[in-house]
């Protein structure tokens, strides 16, 4: 970090470069801006991250963010409980709801298996899905994981543990390249991998 910086200042640009996606030029310009910001309003910038991190956990149902104990997927009537919709994090079930065509609902592992970086069926939230399937017989599980190494071996496991349970189990198809990232795919995209998943 260049040392012309206050010390201050250099604290702030650093916590900015941790976000994915921001190099030194945009977390300069993003510490920079916050300097224009009055009193109030910076005041209230802090307020809002503390309390995201203070008030959000994850839902008893499914593992998506909430500020309660149900988030307002699994707290909506209206949602098909029948269909599950299985992602790898909240970020994806945000992708999922930007699209707005799926009415079921989800379920968050927070990560896939990955051997390489110690990361077993157990630290995952399976556990909970596979009750959830056994409560709901008949019902039918989505799986919809990224099309990489990880994304592949977790879709197995969950293939294999649930096979024996009274669900159908599909997987999203059309319009997912390999090593894509389901957060990161265009809303037309994701709504056809939905319309277009497979039994398997």
């Amino acid at each position: 970090m260049n040392s012309f910086y206050p010390k201050s200042l250099e604290e702030v640009i650093e916590s900015f470069r941790k976000l994915p996606g921001v190099g030194e030029k945009s977390a300069e310009r993003y510490a920079l801006s916050l300097l224009d910001l009055s009193e109030e309003e910076l005041e209230n910038f802090s307020k809002s991250l503390k309390k995201l991190k203070k008030k959000l956990k994850s839902c008893k149902v499914c593992g998506h963010l909430t500020e309660g104990d149900i988030c307002d997927v699994c707290s909506n009537i209206n949602r098909d409980k029948n269909t599950i919709c299985v992602l790898e994090d909240y970020k994806s079930v945000f992708a999922f709801e930007k699209v707005g065509n799926y009415k079921g609902s989800y379920h968050v592992l927070n990560g896939l298996i990955s051997p390489i970086d110690k990361v077993d069926p157990v630290d995952l939230n399976i556990v909970a899905l596979i009750k959830r399937v056994e409560e709901n017989p008949g019902c039918e599980v989505i799986i919809a994981l990224n099309s990489t190494i990880e994304g592949e071996m977790t879709t197995l496991y969950l293939k294999k543990v649930l096979e024996d349970k009274k669900a159908t189990v599909s997987r999203l198809s059309y319009g997912i390249s390999m090593g894509a990232e389901i957060d990161y795919l265009d809303p037309i995209s994701l709504d056809k991998a939905l319309g277009d998943r497979k039994k398997f």
